[in-house]
């Protein structure tokens, strides 16, 4: 009687595919905390709600599936550390203690892990499953953001999800479908080049 192995690996993600020095580990770590200060600099804000309209949720979700959960992680960590400590990389160059937009950044840290673990199981390698990823951790960081939001505004959790949801909906609709795009065919251009 044969058996058949089941392997429990991971599969890889893309930053996997560079060679693991520590070195290459710091690089990819601050490059992803960089790219997602830059992308708050894509600030909109809208006169009803406290939070602006970002392009952060937008790298958080490729780098951390880009990443891995564990480098994804402490990329979002450093993001989140250094702009308390004073590196004015949040949105519209701010830094320190963001009050009522503090619940987004503990949920960036979340789904950097979340979209980690999830292409660490093959979710970013064709559309409709990454696209499926992104809303996900969008969801994630909404459960964390809204009530903070609720507590920090002293309103109802209805009302704050007319304030710090409603309004980016279909921002995260665009980003989720650019990820769904993004990933995917970085993998296939992965695969391509490594048949040459």
């Amino acid at each position: 009687m044969s058996t058949v192995a089941v392997s429990t690996r991971p599969s890889p993600v893309l930053a996997d595919l560079v060679p693991s020095t520590l070195i290459a580990d710091v690089a990819l770590v601050t490059g992803a905390a960089v790219l997602v200060g830059l992308l708050a600099q894509i600030s909109i804000h809208i006169p009803q709600t406290p939070v602006p309209i970002t392009g952060q949720t937008l790298g958080v979700l490729l780098a951390g599936s880009a990443l891995g959960w564990r480098r994804a992680s402490l990329a979002m960590s450093l993001y989140l550390v250094a702009g308390l400590a004073g590196v004015p990389w949040f949105a519209g160059h701010a830094s320190g203690y963001p009050a009522a937009s503090f619940g987004y950044l503990l949920g960036f840290v979340a789904t950097g892990a979340l979209m980690g673990w999830l292409a660490s199981k093959g979710a970013d390698r064709k559309v409709l499953r990454t696209v499926l990823a992104m809303v996900a951790g969008e969801v994630l960081i909404y459960a964390i953001a809204v009530p903070w939001l609720a507590v920090d505004l002293h309103v109802s959790l209805l009302k704050a999800l007319t304030l710090g949801m409603t309004p980016f909906i279909a921002g995260d609709i665009i980003k989720a479908a650019l990820c769904g795009v993004a990933l995917p065919s970085a993998w296939r251009l992965v695969d391509h080049t490594s048949k040459r």
